[in-house]
């Protein structure tokens, strides 16, 4: 049986996807050390959202193996995985708007719990869940609006309760895909700001267009370009790398981001 790196959280090895004569994951190896701060980017078509939900359990391989903290879960499905703690957002909002943020987190953390189904009628009298609950949206800056409607929230606090969702069953790996995306100029440096603040056990992945965001963030960086992994390495490195100047980032917004990452960002993801 194949094994993935001793010190990786999450692993790939030879991964493959392939639609019809399509190939949207290209042999990808990947490792994901705990407490990493990597960001996976690319050209639109690079395959990052088919790598994503590979990842996630959301496709399944055509062939190669996804490691989850040693573990092959390559044949396992999404909610296996997400108990096993791999947890994710999507670009697209997936919220219930007629809930509030504490009931959404309220049903998040009994899921993770397995009481989903007992909910209703233990999430208003059970103090562990509710506290619970309180603390995370505390941690999310939604505490001011965890009594309003989700619908009614401003994109920036729907975006915020997305990633509090994600890191309510206290997740080994998360997996961030375009956080920032629709949100105002304004409200995204708060996104980043609580995304940085998030537990540092925690490994997250940043799937983002924002070169601002990515350069900011991550200690390390993958390039996917046609499914196959192209570069990768520390943020500094990837950024005055001459391939990627050509394929992806261009001269001038290489030089815009080189000094939002250091060369002591660099390390091993």
């Amino acid at each position: 049986m194949s094994q993935s790196p001793s010190n990786a959280v999450l692993a790939t090895k030879n991964l493959v996807r392939r639609f019809g004569g399509l190939v949207a994951t290209n042999d990808v190896t990947f490792s994901l050390p705990a407490g990493a701060r990597h960001a996976l980017i690319g050209p639109n078509g690079a395959g990052k959202t088919t790598f994503v939900n590979l990842l996630s359990g959301v496709l399944p391989p055509t062939s190669g193996q996804v490691f989850l903290d040693g573990q092959d879960v390559s044949a396992w499905p999404v909610f296996r995985r997400a108990r096993a703690g791999l947890s994710r957002t999507f670009q697209i909002n997936q919220l219930f708007a007629d809930f509030t943020p504490l009931e959404t987190i309220g049903l998040a953390l009994s899921e993770a719990h397995s009481e989903g189904a007992q909910f209703w009628r233990r999430a208003g009298t059970s103090k562990a869940i509710v506290d619970e609950a309180v603390a995370i949206l505390e941690q999310l800056d939604l505490a001011d609006v965890m009594e309003h409607r989700v619908g009614s929230l401003p994109y920036g606090k729907q975006r915020l309760l997305e990633i509090a969702i994600a890191v309510a069953p206290r997740p080994k790996v998360l997996l961030l895909d375009e956080p920032a995306a629709g949100v105002p100029e304004g409200e995204r440096e708060q996104i980043l700001e609580i995304i940085d603040a998030l537990p540092k056990e925690m490994a997250l992945v940043l799937i983002e267009h924002d070169m601002d965001l990515v350069f900011r963030f991550a200690k390390t960086i993958s390039v996917l370009v046609q499914g196959a992994l192209f570069v990768e390495g520390p943020a500094s490195d990837v950024a005055r790398d001459p391939r990627v100047r050509q394929v992806y980032l261009g001269e001038s917004e290489v030089e815009q981001h080189l000094d939002a990452a250091p060369a002591e960002k660099g390390g091993a993801a």
